[in-house]
């Protein structure tokens, strides 16, 4: 990288400011209030932490450097119709607040997986839960450290492992002093640096590229904006279906994460806990806008400047794109390229942090305290936060299997994180609107659901022959081979004639690269898959879908063809009616229909044993005569198994 998009001095001072503050934080909450010396402290901040702090946390811990780097690239590289897996993930989001939240907690849960040991009465589907869920952060957070190692690496020739350890040194330094109150905390310094961050970006790009107009108009023209893609093939990379309808089913495991539950359990009541998600789930679609903007505005820079960096081989991977963006543009600017650098590092540490705090709850309540029910609750945070330091170590691990694989971030992580993503999902659903579940049934379907989306993930990236879509026409190359310090000078320059030269150069080549493109496709589509490669070809985006439907069905039938349980042997307390939940406004005889018989009213007579309110709220669906469950306060549950996890639920009766 030339001298002359080096970082300016400020640049690292802001970046170094925001790692300091950081660890500052899990210092302060390390000492603060109960020194976070018990596990309740430690893992769910005593149950007492506020609202809207912890609703941003929510929304963050997702928000990595997958969102920040992958996303825009991928617009770049395949056009704005991603945006539709952002309405997609909303919807997600706000139908889980009628499923999650009334039904976790009430429970008091510090651990998600906790719930298939009471659902059924046996260790062995908790223990296939946790081990599914740990996979899943453990391979999400190698994926995360990953991104902002390659940006650092793209603009300042910094070292790729020096900023792996970088990243996971300072997200298990914080998380393990000072435990979820620290990640809360943290996450929304982080949130406000990644908003302005990305903001910035967008608005100094679009004053370089012209105005909004000319962005929109370039990618339209090079057919970025893509929105409206029918297409019914499964194998068709984006389409609207893939998209929206696969991105509804394949994050609703966002809706079962151990993250998730651990901060609707931090709060105290539960009318909180669903606001949490009713604002998790616009704020998600708010950053999806956010981030495919910024990907039209990079495709809509390259075009004006004549250089697309990929094609021309200046850097090495996709996801490098925004950063090497970045220098240029706030070339003369100090401070500027440290923010965005900012912003990426923290979009990776809160995402790092969740996950290591998720990781050592499981930890904790998964392994330790069923097996040793003798602990000491000092002994038990200290191997908390000793667990942390270890799986700060192991995404380490990951980081490096990730790097030798291809694509997108966006595409890496999609295809690996739904091989345990979708069948988690999938036996969640199985466990609360299936009251014929048993135990055989939750372990064939989640285990057979797992290996054949991992089996599928493997072969779709590494064993296939078939021919992966080719991208959208790209950018031209024609100017690349200027120098470093005339591409400098062009970024900042106020006057437009050398950007409208380069536009007019450009667009006059529109033609011929959009022709090379229809040529590749036509080749592209014109070779059908034989044999396996069939199979292989299955967009990525589908994963999900098949892993949660797989889990359900194998998982459902499974049960049923081993034997149902009694109706009156189901407790109702771990499962919801399907109707009222899911499909509230179909006819109340269809939605009785869909509770197969059991007796929910022992579910509210269990609640008002448990100092509950019962409610029929008309908050997103207007007015509804169902029931939902308000709890007025829970007094704090000190064991390990939920609140009178050992009653039987005929005493309520």
């Amino acid at each position: 990288m030339s001298a002359e998009f080096g970082f300016h001095v400020a640049d690292y001072v802001i970046f170094a400011g925001m790692i300091a503050f950081s660890i500052g934080i899990g210092v302060y909450s390390a000492c603060s209030g109960g020194g976070q010396k018990t596990t309740l402290e430690y893992l769910v901040g005593n149950r007492r932490l506020k609202m809207l702090p912890v609703a941003v946390s929510l929304v963050v811990s997702f928000e990595s450097s997958i969102l920040v780097l992958g996303f825009p690239a991928e617009a770049y590289i395949h056009g704005g119709d991603l945006l539709w897996t952002s309405v997609g993930l909303m919807v997600a989001m706000v139908v889980s607040s009628r499923v999650t939240a009334p039904l976790f907690h009430p429970l008091k849960l510090t651990s998600v997986f906790e719930y298939f040991e009471l659902r059924y009465k046996s260790k062995a589907p908790r223990y296939l839960g946790t081990v599914i869920g740990m996979l899943y952060y453990i391979f999400y957070m190698g994926i995360v450290l990953y991104g902002p190692a390659i940006a650092l690496e793209a603009v300042t020739d910094f070292p790729f492992w020096a900023s792996v350890f970088i990243v996971a040194g300072t997200a298990i330094i914080y998380t393990s002093i000072g435990g979820l109150k620290a990640v809360v905390w943290t996450d929304v310094l982080q949130c406000i640096i990644m908003t302005i961050g990305m903001i910035v970006v967008i608005v100094k790009g679009t004053m370089d590229v012209g105005d909004v107009g000319k962005v929109f108009d370039i990618n339209n023209e090079n057919l970025r904006i893509n929105y409206f893609n029918f297409d019914p093939d499964p194998t068709v990379r984006h389409t609207f279906w893939s998209l929206f309808v696969g991105s509804i089913i394949g994050y609703s495991g966002m809706a079962f994460n151990q993250a998730t539950v651990q901060r609707i359990s931090s709060v105290k009541t539960l009318e909180e806990a669903k606001k949490i998600l009713y604002i998790s789930g616009p704020v998600f679609f708010v950053f999806g806008i956010i981030v495919n903007i910024e990907g039209l505005v990079m495709f809509a820079y390259f075009n004006v400047i004549g250089c697309d960096p990929v094609e021309a081989g200046i850097i090495r991977n996709a996801n490098q794109l925004l950063p090497h963006m970045v220098v240029r543009i706030f070339h003369g600017l100090p401070g500027l390229s440290g923010l965005f650098l900012a912003s990426l590092f923290s979009a990776s540490l809160s995402t790092l942090s969740s996950g290591l705090s998720c990781l050592s709850a499981q930890t904790v309540e998964d392994f330790l305290k069923p097996r040793y029910k003798d602990m000491s609750d000092r002994k038990a945070t200290a191997i908390a936060k000793v667990s942390v330091i270890i799986y700060g170590g192991l995404s380490v691990t990951i980081t490096a299997l990730i790097a030798n694989v291809s694509g997108s971030l966006s595409q890496v992580s999609s295809s690996i994180l739904n091989c345990f993503a979708g069948p988690l999902a999938g036996l969640f659903f199985l466990s609360i609107f299936c009251p014929w579940a048993t135990k055989k049934g939750f372990l064939i379907g989640g285990t057979s659901s797992m290996l054949f989306i991992l089996w599928l993930s493997l072969g779709s990236n590494f064993f296939t022959s078939a021919p992966s879509q080719p991208w959208l026409p790209p950018n031209p190359t024609d100017n690349c081979f200027l120098d470093s310090t005339l591409l400098a000078n062009t970024t900042s320059m106020t006057n437009a004639s050398f950007l409208n030269n380069s536009m007019s150069v450009s667009l006059n080549d529109v033609a011929s690269r959009i022709v090379i493109y229809q040529n590749e496709m036509d080749v592209f589509n014109s070779i059908e898959p034989q044999g396996i490669d069939k199979l292989y070809s299955v967009s990525f985006r589908w994963f999900g879908v098949i892993g949660v439907t797989m889990a359900i069905v194998i998982g459902a039938l499974v049960s049923y063809v081993t034997g149902i349980p009694p109706k009156d042997e189901i407790d109702v307390r771990y499962i919801l009616p399907l109707g009222d939940q899911l499909f509230p406004y179909l006819p109340k005889k269809a939605r009785r229909w869909l509770e197969f018989g059991v007796d929910f009213e022992k579910r509210i007579r269990w609640l008002e044993k448990q100092d509950v309110e019962t409610t029929y709220p008309t908050d997103l669906f207007g007015e509804l005569n169902i029931e939902l469950y308000e709890i007025k306060e829970f007094d704090t549950v000190s064991s390990g198994n939920g609140p009178n996890a050992s009653h039987d639920i005929r005493e309520f009766d």
